[in-house]
């Protein structure tokens, strides 16, 4: 090969690696509910927010049967939940391909009683393992790479808490060496290493959101949905620091707090409503209270000062919102969306509708003007999307899992 070929080759081949690294750096991975901020937002950038007509390019699907559960995706792996066959079953997939790279199935009930059934919260990848939490309070630890099982407790039994009318739900929270549930009126805490018991509380109902850390060191708190309340407990001993009566239909407090500085967003289904307080060294301070946003099941998510979420209930025609952080005020409203949910990733919504139409919207205050949209699922699809690795994880509760490319 004459030099300036060489040349020439060795430039393409450093713009190549180039062109592959920026793409590399813009990817981020999703290792918890809620993403990595928990938050329901992604510093991904660069991935495709326009289709053509026929839609965004099918990476893999996979059966993971029925349920409700999110997607979580670390170190080239996807995670997810299922039910069949009297069993919950813990998948690992390969984040690219599809591949099933492993599986752990344990004998539970269906749970059908009010809803389909199956599973409904998330697992937690944390430190080369994945942690699980189903709704009848088993508790698995499993490695990561291989689903062997680190250690395995039920929490109920051991513990004695009331299991909710619709099952322990959430996810588990991993946070400087202790796993975080909310079961028991205002959390438990296991040893992360050997799952034991590190401190409970009382064996009343629990609510069904995540554990949600705010504040550092001597200062910091977990606050979650108990049946009657938000409560903040220390992550350290289960200590309660305050509450906010909230009062739902059923206590589904389901909904995560959607936390800015020391301002926490509280919103629940059921007709309950919005409230905005200000924490501080008592109980926090209402600042404003409405029925704009009314979020059954996922939290709104926060975005240059306006929140956007779905506003309604599973049983009506519920609608996406937009509304200020601030004031409560209704900036825009789009009617029938359904009980689906978004999540924001480089300025942008990415949302799934009832039925199962991904969309990709800016996350503006000025209107719901959609650039891409595709019908990726049929069925009931009322668990957010998740974007990692410039793919999007779209599931129905029969278990149908798609995941598109949008890589650039």
């Amino acid at each position: 090969m004459s030099m300036g070929l060489w040349m020439r080759f060795g430039r393409a081949v450093a713009c190549g690696l180039a062109l592959a690294s920026g793409v590399a750096g813009q990817a981020e991975d999703w290792p918890q509910w809620r993403g990595p901020r928990r938050d329901g937002t992604s510093s991904e950038k660069g991935w495709k927010a326009e289709w053509p007509a026929s839609g965004p390019k099918v990476a893999w699907k996979a059966q993971v049967g029925l349920g409700f559960s999110s997607v979580v995706v670390a170190d080239g792996r996807a995670f997810t939940l299922g039910h069949a066959d009297e069993q919950d079953r813990v998948f690992c997939f390969d984040a690219a391909t599809g591949r099933e790279v492993w599986r752990h199935a344990f004998a539970s009930e269906l749970g059908d009683k009010y809803f389909d059934g199956g599973t409904t919260g998330t697992p937690t990848v944390s430190g080369g393992r994945v942690y699980v939490l189903n709704r009848w309070g088993d508790v698995f630890c499993l490695g990561a790479t291989d689903g062997k099982v680190v250690w395995h407790r039920n929490v109920e039994k051991e513990t004695g808490a009331r299991v909710p009318d619709w099952g322990f739900t959430g996810a588990p929270l991993v946070l400087d060496g202790k796993v975080y549930l909310n079961v028991g009126e205002a959390g438990l805490a296991l040893d992360a290493p050997t799952g034991t018991v590190a401190w409970k509380t009382s064996t009343k109902s629990a609510g069904y959101s995540t554990p949600f850390p705010h504040g550092t060191g001597a200062q910091q708190v977990l606050i979650l949905g108990s049946g009657q309340a938000y409560v903040a407990v220390r992550p350290t001993d289960g200590t309660e620091v305050w509450r906010v009566k909230w009062l739902t239909q059923y206590g589904v407090n389901a909904a995560d707090p959607v936390i800015d500085g020391d301002r926490m967003f509280v919103s629940t289904g059921y007709g309950k409503g919005a409230a905005l307080f200000r924490m501080g060294t008592g109980e926090p301070e209402m600042l404003w209270k409405s029925k704009a946003l009314r979020t059954q099941m996922n939290p709104a998510v926060l975005q240059g000062g306006f929140l956007y979420g779905v506003d309604g209930d599973t049983t009506e025609k519920a609608s996406l919102k937009c509304i200020e952080f601030a004031t409560g005020a209704e900036k825009w409203s789009e009617p029938g969306f359904g009980s689906g949910g978004v999540i924001v990733a480089d300025g942008k919504l990415v949302g799934v509708n009832g039925t199962g139409e991904l969309v990709v919207a800016p996350a503006s205050p000025d209107g719901f003007k959609p650039t891409a949209r595709a019908q990726v699922l049929g069925g009931k699809t009322w668990t957010a999307p998740v974007l990692a690795g410039g793919r999007i994880h779209v599931r129905n509760s029969k278990g149908d899992l798609v995941v598109v490319d949008v890589r650039p």
